[in-house]
């Protein structure tokens, strides 16, 4: 398994906190790169900055059990556009769950503390060797 994965490195995504299980904190570039037409930040990368968050929030929440973290369902709300320029920070938090399935939430927010975008997904887990 590869740590970071390539999609996180793509996005520019670096971990701040993973200090609580169940919980991440996450920034990420508002790259022009990721601009759609109408020049804000395009909502898949939203989505995909979000997934990458919560998953890893719903690895840590396994507490040192080494378990694949896999999206069973996403939903994402866009709540204002995202300005290119600047950085995008996710906090992403376990909700509820047990040790085989994650409910997990996420907030972006940019450099303004503006809330960006809301999502929750389920996550289920199992065990690794």
């Amino acid at each position: 398994m590869q740590v970071p994965p390539n999609c996180d490195l793509t996005l520019g995504m670096v971990c701040l906190d993973k200090t609580e299980p169940g919980r991440t904190v996450w920034r990420m570039p508002a790259d022009e790169r990721f601009a759609n037409p109408a020049g804000t930040i395009q909502g898949g990368f939203l989505a995909a900055m979000a997934d990458s968050a919560m998953g890893a929030a719903g690895v840590t929440w396994a507490k040192g059990r080494k378990v694949h973290c896999a999206n069973a369902e996403l939903k994402i709300s866009f709540l204002r556009p995202a300005a290119v320029g600047g950085s995008l920070t996710c906090t992403a938090e376990v909700i509820s769950g047990g040790s085989r399935v994650a409910f997990v939430e996420a907030l972006i927010v940019d450099d303004e503390g503006r809330h960006v975008a809301k999502a929750s997904s389920t996550y289920l887990l199992a065990d690794r060797s």
